[in-house]
């Protein structure tokens, strides 16, 4: 069984995000939003009308298996 943490500051327009792997800040709004993970990636979102989501990832190291 594993331990899990998690805790969210925001700082103006910013968001900083704290769990178990490191340190991640978080940058938009409703429609648009920029996050990067402590592992060095990139993650762009974008919502539009009508329920569609639409997200991509750059870069960094993936995750293997379960930490």
């Amino acid at each position: 069984m594993g331990w899990h943490y998690r805790k969210s500051i925001k700082v103006g327009p910013f968001r900083i995000n704290l769990s178990r792997h490191g340190i991640s800040h978080s940058y938009g709004n409703r429609r648009f939003h920029v996050t990067a993970t402590p592992d060095g990636r990139r993650h762009v979102s974008v919502r539009l009308p009508g329920g569609f989501h639409v997200g991509k990832t750059f870069g960094g190291r993936r995750y293997r298996g379960h930490h």
